[in-house]
């Protein structure tokens, strides 16, 4: 299967970062390479794109499918919480700008071993790399009030509360390692219960347990002071994220970072000495086209958030 990413809102990343003829850049969720394809012929004759993902697939990938840039493209396969020390080992400098598209590509999705789909019966790993604790893993082992946890803060799942019981009560008897088999039981929980409306009653959970096994807020928690400080002053910041727990951690980065102060209201004085590093571009998300939900429906629920550096 080929390694396919339709880049969502492209011509709207591209407006907001500006790339010009000689900047450097950085893709940090480089997928099929669809955001760096564009930058890079933004940027020719000489500026470069250091690319990072944790898939080894999407890295062998784009460099096929990018050769034609070979000379300018910088591959590395890491996860992007190790933003600086990425920067470090590999010399790459003169930031101009730094992009996050946190969404899944179409190639993960489809990829039977990969587990991401609830539309079969695959194995759940769910792994963006191919180190660490599985999704099955998760829901073997995890105490009830563990898997409580993950599907009221990352699923944001309205029975989170019976679906713990229900798994903890059923793995007692069967293990539960592929997506089918979770879903059966999903839909057992949800028999006599209210359905969502506008997504599949599985959704939520997937998420959760996708965001647990990759700790993926903790990951973006993590990058984005590395983001900042690492561009260059006027270097712009610009991240895609498609659910609320994502939106909301860059949306109060980026507020936190354009204030002077962050002293608690109480405090008269200020005492943190906390510098104002950014100027938000976008006061409010920008979201995609009703033209380009109706040509990529996965991309309806993207948000794109984007800061320039002032200091």
């Amino acid at each position: 299967m080929k390694f396919i990413h339709e880049p969502v809102l492209s011509q709207e990343v591209l407006e907001y970062l500006a790339p010009k003829p000689n900047e450097n850049f950085i893709d940090c969720t480089l997928g099929g390479g669809g955001h760096a394809q564009e930058i890079l012929k933004l940027t020719a004759p000489n500026g470069k794109l250091l690319g990072i993902d944790l898939d080894p697939k999407a890295i062998k990938s784009v460099q096929e499918n990018l050769n034609e840039f070979k000379d300018r493209l910088v591959l590395i396969n890491d996860n992007y919480k190790n933003l600086k020390q990425i920067i470090y080992d590999s010399g790459f400098n003169q930031i101009n700008g730094i992009l996050f598209d946190l969404g899944l590509s179409s190639y993960e999705l489809e990829d039977r071993a990969r587990g991401f789909s609830f539309k079969g019966n695959d194995f759940l790993d769910m792994r963006f790399g191919s180190t660490g604790k599985t999704a099955a893993d998760v829901i073997s082992k995890y105490s009830e009030k563990d898997l409580l946890r993950v599907f009221k803060e990352y699923g944001e799942e309205r029975f989170a509360r019976q679906i713990a019981s229900e798994i903890v009560r059923a793995r007692k008897q069967n293990q539960i390692l592929t997506a089918n088999q979770l879903v059966l039981l999903l839909e057992k929980v949800y028999k006599n219960r209210p359905r969502p409306k506008k997504i599949n009653l599985a959704t939520k959970v997937f998420q959760a347990l996708r965001i647990e096994v990759n700790d993926e807020l903790n990951n973006l928690k993590s990058v984005l002071p590395q983001a900042v400080e690492i561009l260059e002053k006027n270097g712009r910041l610009a991240v895609i994220s498609f659910h609320s727990l994502e939106d909301r951690i860059v949306k109060e980065f980026f507020k936190r970072e354009a204030k002077e102060c962050i002293c608690p209201p109480y405090v008269p004085i200020c005492q943190c000495g906390h510098q104002k590093s950014l100027k938000i571009l976008t006061k409010k998300p920008i979201t995609p086209s009703l033209d380009e939900i109706k040509r990529n429906p996965r991309s309806r629920s993207a948000k794109l958030r984007v800061a320039l550096k002032i200091i």
